[in-house]
């Protein structure tokens, strides 16, 4: 017992890029899974969680397949997934639905995009920046309405805001857009962007932070990094981006090809009417929403429970769309997320947001 908890909080201690790519070393070595080599197939591209819906016949006939892959291992901001399956609200639909998760978190739109699956989650500025680059993607849904990524230092580091960040260590996550954001929060708060001295620590976001490597880090988000980093004893200062000069932007959205969307659209809207109901479920039943979830969970990739239960408790405030029905998006937030990635430098050329979103 005491090496397989060893075992699991040395999972949990490495950040999302690491589990993901852990999974698929974990992955290629097993012998049934030998097409790992093949990056290019949805069955090689990472793991299929068991999730398959069993195959229904739905009003007008057998049910219609479709595949959908996630951003990151099966987790608590998934679990509107898990409820519209196990409740039969795909199903109802006259849908099949099979999850995957990806082997990168760069997969989900790449595949998407090519084709090779139906479906993908991933992030309003990497569907922006997408675009930018004239790959055909567009968002269908937003899930997470709000950044979950935020800027973090220790509790007791003596920093109280971003601008007192000026001419400290701060490490970033290999994505130019967490520098982007970063420089913006400090300048934003009167600190001296030009003074930060910026450290790619890739993989290793909660070390880095928790043995004073570095005095901030951004890409963690306060759903897990804050979690996992305040359970293991090292509480953590947050500062939210949208405080800091950063614009408010969905963190997690549903997203489609456009071939898909021509071909397939009145599927996708029975999906999406589908995962309404998945999270309305989960809001009303979270703790049996947590369990479907955890039934699901991947070998390679553990969840803790308790950390995942307040991870839901964050994450469903911010998946609420008020008034307007789950998933709904505001062509103001395109806008302002499109008008600033540009002004930073994101876009490879100018994108009209158009049709970048669509909403059902």
């Amino acid at each position: 017992m005491t090496t397989i908890r060893y075992a699991r909080n040395l999972y949990n201690s490495i950040s999302r890029p690491a589990k993901l790519l852990l999974s698929a070393l974990v992955l290629c070595t097993l012998p049934v899974l030998a097409g790992c080599a093949n990056s290019n197939s949805p069955g090689t591209s990472g793991s299929t969680a068991a999730t398959t819906a069993t195959s229904e016949a739905g009003a007008d006939g057998p049910a219609h397949k479709l595949t959908i892959m996630l951003d990151w291992y099966p987790n608590a901001v998934h679990s509107f997934l898990y409820a519209a399956q196990a409740k039969g609200y795909f199903a109802e639909q006259g849908l099949e639905v099979e999850i995957q998760m990806p082997a990168d978190t760069n997969d989900a739109l790449k595949l998407v995009a090519a084709g090779k699956v139906d479906l993908a989650l991933s992030y309003q500025p990497q569907v922006l920046m997408a675009r930018g680059e004239n790959i055909p993607v567009k968002s269908i849904a937003a899930l997470v309405r709000h950044p979950l990524n935020h800027l973090m230092v220790a509790a007791d580091s003596g920093i109280t805001r971003p601008g007192e960040l000026s001419g400290k260590q701060a490490g970033y996550s290999s994505v130019p857009l967490y520098e982007a954001m970063l420089k913006a929060m400090v300048t934003s708060d009167g600190g001296d962007a030009s003074s930060l001295k910026l450290i790619d620590v890739g993989f290793e976001l909660i070390p880095a932070l928790s043995t004073g490597r570095v005095d901030a880090i951004m890409g963690g988000f306060i759903n897990h990094e804050q979690l996992l980093l305040e359970q293991e004893g090292h509480p953590v200062r947050s500062f939210n981006p949208v405080e800091y000069g950063v614009p408010d932007y969905y963190e997690l959205v549903l997203v489609a090809s456009e071939q898909g969307l021509q071909d397939s659209q009145g599927y996708y809207q029975k999906f999406v009417e589908a995962i309404r109901q998945g999270q309305q479920f989960v809001a009303g039943n979270p703790d049996e929403a947590l369990k479907l979830l955890l039934e699901h969970q991947e070998d390679t990739a553990p969840l803790d429970e308790a950390i995942e239960q307040r991870s839901l408790k964050i994450l469903l405030p911010l998946m609420d769309a008020g008034s307007q029905p789950f998933g709904y998006q505001d062509g103001a937030t395109w806008e302002k997320v499109n008008q600033w990635l540009g002004e930073n430098g994101l876009l490879a050329q100018e994108v009209d947001i158009k049709n970048a979103f669509i909403n059902f």
